[in-house]
C-alpha cells in the first residue's frame, strides 16, 4: 500500500485569535475513499473554525500517512512538532480514525498550534449496529412502518452513517425478513418481483447509495435475514409457502427444491450485482417450525451459504447462533445443537473471515447485568468457546427492548460489560433494537425548538460511549464531558454523572425482575408481560417476580427468609439494599442537573427532562420496593404496621410517578410501541396513561388481607 500524504498549512505569524487569518492548504493525492471523506470532515471543521482553505504553500504542515503493510488494527498515532502534524494510520479505518480525532480536538475548541500527541487502537474488530429495515419487518407495527419515508432518503443515512464513523463503530448490519425482492429482480425468476422497472430503480439506488456511503467511511454492509421467506408473488406463482403470505414470523419452514434454487440464486446475484455490500448474515427462523436443528443448518447449506460460494467474489458472513434446539422456535439451547452448529462453521472455507459468530446476551433484554445469565433459549454451554475457535469470533448482541424515548448513558456498565466478556474468542458487539428503529422522531411533540432531526440524534449518547468505548475502553469520561460542553456550554460536562446515576434505573430492574423475549419487559414504562398482554408491573408482580441476576433477591424470597429468621450473603442485593442504591444515586442526579433548568439552549432542556424522568422512576421504583416487602410483610405476619407503612411508601411511590407525568407530558407524545401496536396499532405509550394502574397498586394495598401461605 503505497503512501499517502496530506499536507494542511497554516500561516502562524504571530499567534492570532483561534481561526482568524489562518490559511489552510489542504492536498490529497490519493484517492481511497476513507481518505476523501477523511479530508471532507478537516475542510468542514476548519471552515467552521473560521480557518481559510485554500491551494498552495503555507508555513504549518499536517501530514497523513498509512503505515506499510496489512494489520487491520485500525489504529493511527498523532505527532506534533513545531511547525507539522503527523497522522499515521495502521489502516485505512486508522487514517480515518485519526482524522476525526483531530476534528474532534478542534471542535472541542483546541487551535491546530497546541494539538497534542496521541495514539489509539481497536480494542475489539467488529463494533456493530443492528438496524432492522421498515419494509418487509420482522414484526408488524405502525411502530415501525412509521419510519418507511425517512429510511429511504439517503439524507438519512449519510446522516447515520456520519454519527457510526464518528463513534467508530465499523459494520452496518440491515435486518429485515426477505430482502431480495428490493434489491434484484432475479434472473430465472422475475415473476418474485413486486415491482415496476422504475420501482426497483429507485429500491437499487437507494441500497448502492447506503453501501457506498458505508464504504466511504469505513463501514462495512451486511444483509441479515429470517428464514424461510419468499415474496407473495413468488409464492403464488410456485404454489409453495402459500400459508405465509402475509409473512408471520412463526410459521412452518417450506424446504421445496424451488424455494432453494430461487435462495441460492438471489444471495449470488445480489453479492454479484452489489460489490460494495460486505457481506451477508441469516438465522435459523423464525419460518422454520418443523425442522430439526441439523435440517436447518443442512437447508443453509443448500441455499445462503451456496450461493455465497458461487458468487463471483468472496464475502463476509454473519452465522447467527441458532434459537432453538428442536422442532418447534420458542427458544432452547443443548450441547448437540451447539456441536453440529460449530462444525458447521467451521468447514466453511470460502468466506471472508473471521466469521462473526452472533449470540444474544441476555436474551432480548442486555441492558440488565454485565454478566452473561442467558442466551436466546437459556443457558449457553462452552463449546463454542473450547477448544478456542480458529476461523471464527463471538459477537455478543446486545439487544435494547428496555428504553427507546429516554436517552441513556452509562460509560460505565459498557466498561465494565466489556472487561467481562471479551475473552480472546470474542470479536465484538452488535447494538440495536427489534422493536425500535432510530430513524423518525416521533417522540417529541411538535412546536418545541431543538437542534435534531433524526430519533438517532437525540439519543447521541448511547451511540458515543457504546462506539467509543468499543472501539477503545479506556477513553476517559473527558471525551464524553467535552461534548457536552460543545453542545450545551461551559457548566453542562456534569450532565455525564447524572446520567450515569439516574439512567442505571432501568439496568436495575432489569436485573431484579426476570425476562426472556422482547415483550417480557419494558424497563423505561415498567411494564411487562402478562397472560393476556404487555402491562404495567404490579405490585404483587413486583412481589412475586424472580430476578434475572441470582445477585438479586426478589422480595417474596427477602420477605420469607427475614420473616422465618434467615439472612443472605453480603454478595446478595436484598429489595431495601436496592431501594437504598437507587435513592441514593437518583437524588443525586436530581442535584447535578438542578441548575440546569432553564439555562443554555432549548435541546438542553431536554437533556435535563430525561435525566429528571429516569432519576424520578428511580425513585418511584425505590419506594414501590419498599413498599412491596412492607405489603408482603403484613401479608405473612398480620401486623397491621406494616400495611399502613406500605400505604404509605406506595403513595410516594405515586408522587414520584407524577412527578414523571408533569416532566415529559409537555415534551413527549402519547408514542406507538411494538410491545402494544403489533395487537392494536390505536395503542399508544406514555407514562400518564399507565396512572391508573400505578394507583391502583394503592387499592391493592389497602385491600390486603393477612395470607400465611404467601
Amino acid at each position: 500500500m503505497r503512501k499517502i500524504t496530506l499536507f494542511l498549512l497554516i500561516g502562524l505569524a504571530g499567534f492570532e485569535p483561534y481561526g482568524l487569518s489562518q490559511s489552510v492548504s489542504i492536498q490529497q493525492p490519493d484517492n481511497l475513499p476513507q481518505t476523501a471523506y477523511a479530508v471532507g470532515q478537516i475542510k468542514k471543521t476548519l471552515s467552521q473554525k473560521g480557518y481559510t482553505l485554500k491551494d498552495g504553500q503555507a508555513e504549518y504542515a499536517i501530514k497523513l500517512t498509512l503505515k506499510p503493510g496489512q494489520s487491520d488494527q485500525e489504529s493511527y498515532a498523532i505527532e506534533s512538532t513545531a511547525r507539522t502534524i503527523t497522522i499515521t494510520g495502521d489502516g485505512k479505518n486508522g487514517l480515518l480514525y485519526g482524522c476525526l480525532s483531530l476534528c474532534d480536538e478542534v471542535k472541542n475548541g483546541v487551535p491546530l498550534q497546541k494539538i497534542n500527541a496521541s495514539h489509539e487502537r481497536a480494542n475489539l474488530p467488529f463494533r456493530a449496529i443492528k438496524f432492522n429495515l421498515p419494509w418487509d419487518t420482522y414484526r408488524h407495527s405502525y411502530a415501525l412502518d412509521l419510519h418507511q419515508e425517512t429510511c429511504r432518503d439517503l439524507r438519512f443515512w449519510e446522516a447515520f452513517l456520519d454519527m457510526m464513523a464518528q463513534n467508530r463503530f465499523n459494520a452496518l448490519t440491515l435486518w429485515n425478513l426477505h430482502p431480495f425482492p428490493y434489491m434484484i429482480r432475479p434472473t430465472n425468476f422475475p415473476e418474485a418481483s413486486p415491482f415496476t422497472e422504475a420501482e426497483l430503480a429507485g429500491w437499487q439506488a437507494l441500497y448502492r447509495g447506503i453501501f457506498r456511503l458505508a464504504k466511504e467511511r469505513g463501514i462495512d454492509t451486511y444483509l441479515v435475514n429470517w428464514n424461510i421467506f419468499v415474496s407473495p408473488e413468488f409464492a403464488k406463482a410456485h404454489n409453495v409457502a402459500m400459508d405465509n403470505l402475509d409473512h408471520k414470523i412463526h410459521a412452518t419452514g417450506d424446504t421445496s427444491e424451488v424455494i432453494k434454487r430461487y435462495t441460492r440464486e438471489c444471495v449470488t446475484q445480489v453479492l454479484n450485482e452489489y460489490p460494495d455490500l460486505s457481506g451477508f448474515g441469516f438465522t435459523h427462523g423464525e419460518a422454520m417450525w418443523g425442522m430439526t436443528p441439523q435440517q436447518r443448518q443442512d437447508w443453509f447449506g443448500e441455499t445462503i451459504l451456496e450461493g455465497m460460494r458461487r458468487a463471483n467474489r468472496k464475502a463476509k458472513l454473519i452465522h447467527r447462533i441458532p434459537l432453538s434446539a428442536n422442532v418447534a422456535l420458542g427458544g432452547s439451547t443443548s450441547v448437540e445443537t451447539e456441536q453440529l452448529t460449530r462444525k458447521a462453521m467451521e468447514q466453511l472455507d470460502f468466506v471472508e473471515g473471521p466469521i462473526w459468530a452472533e449470540i444474544k446476551f441476555n436474551w432480548s433484554h442486555a441492558f440488565s447485568s454485565p454478566t452473561l445469565i442467558k442466551v436466546h433459549g437459556g443457558k449457553l454451554n462452552d463449546t463454542y468457546f473450547k477448544p478456542q475457535p480458529t476461523n471464527y469470533k463471538i459477537a455478543w448482541m446486545m439487544r435494547n427492548e428496555d428504553f427507546f424515548c429516554l436517552r441513556w448513558g452509562v460509560p460505565d456498565f459498557i466498561r465494565q460489560h466489556i472487561a467481562t466478556n471479551t475473552q480472546p474468542y470474542v470479536g465484538g458487539y452488535f447494538v440495536g433494537s427489534e422493536c425500535y428503529i432510530p430513524a423518525k422522531d416521533y417522540f417529541t411533540k411538535a412546536g418545541q425548538a431543538h437542534d435534531w432531526q433524526y430519533a438517532f440524534e437525540r439519543q447521541w449518547l448511547f451511540y458515543q460511549l457504546w462506539g467509543r468505548l468499543l472501539y477503545n475502553p479506556a477513553t476517559p469520561d473527558g471525551v464524553f464531558k467535552a461534548e457536552f460542553v460543545r453542545r450545551y456550554g461551559k457548566g453542562t460536562e456534569g450532565l455525564l454523572e447524572a446520567y450515569a446515576l439516574a439512567s442505571s434505573t432501568p439496568l436495575r430492574l432489569a436485573s431484579a425482575f426476570d425476562f426472556t423475549w422482547d415483550f417480557t419487559l419494558y424497563s423505561e414504562g415498567f411494564m411487562a408481560l402478562t397472560k393476556k398482554n404487555m402491562a404495567y408491573i404490579s405490585i404483587d408482580r413486583q412481589i412475586s417476580q424472580a430476578p434475572a441476576d441470582a445477585n438479586y433477591v426478589s422480595v417474596a424470597e427477602y420477605v420469607k427468609t427475614v420473616s422465618a429468621g434467615g439472612s443472605f450473603a453480603k454478595s446478595r442485593i436484598t429489595p431495601l439494599m436496592l431501594s437504598q442504591d437507587l435513592e441514593r444515586d437518583c437524588q443525586k442526579a436530581l442535584d447535578l442537573v438542578k441548575s440546569l433548568k432553564s439555562t443554555g439552549p432549548n435541546s438542553l432542556r431536554y437533556e435535563v427532562a430525561d435525566v429528571q424522568a429516569w432519576a424520578n422512576l428511580g425513585l418511584y421504583y425505590a419506594h414501590k420496593l419498599r413498599g412491596a416487602v412492607a405489603l408482603q410483610t403484613y401479608r405473612l405476619t398480620g401486623d397491621e404496621a406494616n400495611k399502613k407503612e406500605a400505604v404509605r411508601y406506595l403513595q410516594q411511590a405515586l408522587t414520584y410517578w407524577d412527578e414523571v407525568i408533569a416532566i415529559t407530558r409537555p415534551l413527549y407524545n402519547d408514542m406507538p410501541l411494538v410491545h402494544f401496536s403489533e395487537s392494536d396499532d390505536s395503542l399508544r405509550f406514555h407514562w400518564a396513561n399507565l396512572r391508573p394502574a400505578v394507583v391502583n397498586d394503592l387499592d391493592i394495598a389497602r385491600k390486603a388481607t393477612v395470607n400465611a401461605t404467601n
